[in-house]
């Protein structure tokens, strides 16, 4: 057991900067993948509730890859993009490197969600806002993106939490992070302890993020 708990060889400082690396890589990357989600997601429900045959194509289009990049383990799209990570930001270490990947990996499983949560939303409601003459936009501004609030912000944290999931691997590679720390500083050189502390930190995190996400579904839920 002292193996676990020998907090003497737990370098706080670089833990302390972990907890920020892991913070700015999720909170970086989670407004890049709300934005892009919100927008792909968009696009599938509005063109998988047209007949046309062009439709249908540009649907088959985006969801094909949106499902490449949602089914490619996070690990191999980290490496596969390296490429280029270090012609977009120069390099492929650092926090701010793990960034693009994240969003790749991220934004199609969120833009999947978005689709689902549109589609929930009662048909009835939607025909009587157009029967009452309004605009594409005002369908999607006004009954669209409201009614279906408790979901998209359910989306967001399921796909933060596989997010700070995605931080850890990336640090595993150079990212930085707690994942980097417990690899490491941890793992590597037999440091249980400081694994196991960068484990608890991480779980904090996960913690937080789902009871502000299950508060905030339950304030909008108007059911």
């Amino acid at each position: 057991m002292e193996t676990y708990f020998n907090f003497s060889q737990v370098n706080m400082d670089n833990m302390k900067q972990a907890i920020v690396d892991t913070l700015f890589m999720t909170v970086v990357s989670m407004v890049l993948v709300i934005v892009i989600g919100l927008i792909l997601g968009l696009i599938l429900y509005t063109v998988g509730r047209k007949q046309k045959p062009y439709a249908k194509i540009l649907y088959g289009i985006v969801s094909i890859i949106s499902n490449v990049f949602r089914s490619t383990p996070f690990i191999i799209l980290l490496v596969l993009i390296i490429p280029f990570t270090k012609i977009l930001l120069g390099t492929f270490l650092g926090a701010k490197a793990a960034v693009p990947a994240l969003v790749l990996s991220a934004a199609p499983f969120y833009a999947r969600l978005v689709e689902i949560a549109f589609r929930e939303v009662d048909a009835g409601v939607i025909e009587a806002a157009e029967s009452m003459g309004a605009s594409y936009w005002e369908i999607i501004l006004k009954v669209l993106i409201p009614e279906s609030v408790p979901a998209l912000i359910s989306g967001i944290t399921v796909t933060t939490i596989s997010m700070i999931g995605f931080t850890a691997m990336a640090g595993a590679i150079g990212a930085g992070g707690l994942g980097a720390v417990a690899w490491q500083e941890g793992y590597q050189r037999g440091n249980y302890t400081t694994t196991l502390v960068a484990t608890v930190f991480i779980l904090i995190i996960v913690f937080i993020v789902q009871g502000v996400g299950d508060a905030l579904t339950r304030k909008t839920d108007k059911r």
